[in-house]
């Protein structure tokens, strides 16, 4: 039998957004594991906001399991949180998103490097050049040489993993970069993009810089972060259609407030109608449009109204698996209507 190292990460009671937490315990196995394989495991809610100390054991379940090429013999265990019982925690959000095999999910991972409080690249005092040659640069005077080695490691650890990585580039801001991840179902692209967060959070442990995900970390004249959100359901993928698509951003528009609500803490730095944003209290779609809540593809139209929309009001330090499930509950009243 050979030792595995097996890293459980799950998600803390940190609010309004969870932080990753993580412990290693080492098994035995005659063959490299399947998730079958990997046992519950706990932990001290008291220490991670999700229990009190007189009753502190929560229960650590797996969903889902990545080789970790940084370490011998590693896996990566994602775990939802559970009571003793084995009912799912309140903070479980995992457990509130459906896992509809027909909802596709893209998402768009803006952030920032920090290195000594401010983004790789910023000078010790004041700003750099304003932006506009950062976004896809190349060359040490954009993007310094930092940053691409982190974000081509972190690539590739993700590509090992086995996560659905679409991509990588750099984004608008001096530091600022994005990688792309997609799943079909609702919760593929949700359980990769936790599990790709985690990997670079502990791959910047290594070059001591920091993973910042706030989504307005620099005021002024800078881009914030966003997680944009593209979905597609099998309507719109194989059949489309005006009057689907109207209904389904009329169900958008009448649920401002519900989809805002989980879409990320301070969105209101960052969705001002500016900076590619639509303004936070207000709703809008358009073709190729950046500055709209909802942009569609710029061949969505000509293509009979078929294929994906992106959701542009998510922000980088939102919950997938709360972006997912509130999506999938506006798609559902559509559906509904659809089938009365």
């Amino acid at each position: 039998m050979a030792k595995y190292k097996l890293e459980y990460i799950w998600l803390d009671g940190k609010k309004p957004i969870p932080e990753l937490r993580g412990k290693t315990t080492i098994k035995e196995f005659d063959n490299p594991p399947s998730l079958a394989d990997l046992p519950h495991w706990g932990f001290d809610g008291s220490s991670t906001m999700q229990a009190e100390g007189h009753k502190s054991d929560c229960i650590l379940k797996p969903v889902a399991h990545y080789p970790d090429a940084s370490r011998k013999s590693g896996y990566i265990v994602l775990s939802e949180v559970m009571h003793p019982d084995g009912t799912p925690h309140p903070t479980n959000m995992r457990a509130t998103a459906p896992d509809d095999p027909e909802l596709w999910f893209g998402f768009e991972q803006e952030y920032f490097l920090y290195k000594d409080g401010r983004p790789l690249g910023f000078p010790e005092t004041g700003f750099p050049a304003p932006q506009g040659p950062y976004y896809c640069g190349v060359g040490c005077k954009y993007m310094g040489s930092l940053a691409r080695q982190i974000v081509d490691e972190h690539l590739d650890l993700c590509l090992a993993a086995g996560i659905n990585h679409e991509g990588i580039n750099a984004e608008v801001a001096k530091g600022q970069w994005e990688f792309q991840i997609f799943g079909k179902g609702s919760h593929r692209a949700a359980d990769d993009l936790w599990v790709a967060r985690y990997l670079m959070a502990r791959l910047c442990e290594k070059y001591e810089v920091d993973l910042q995900l706030h989504c307005k970390p620099i005021r002024g004249d800078w881009n914030g972060s966003g997680m944009h959100t593209n979905f597609s359901t099998k309507q719109l993928r194989e059949v489309g259609g005006k009057e689907y698509f109207e209904a389904l951003m009329e169900a958008f528009e009448n649920n401002i407030e519900g989809h805002i609500d989980v879409y990320g803490p301070d969105n209101h730095l960052r969705l001002t109608g500016l900076h590619e944003t639509q303004a936070i209290d207000k709703f809008s779609y358009g073709l190729s449009d950046r500055g709209a809540s909802i942009r569609l593809p710029v061949n969505f139209i000509k293509n009979g109204y078929r294929g994906y929309l992106e959701d542009r009001r998510p922000n980088s330090e939102a919950d997938p698996y709360q972006i997912v499930a509130r999506i999938w509950k506006t798609i559902q009243t559509v559906a509904m209507a659809v089938a009365a």
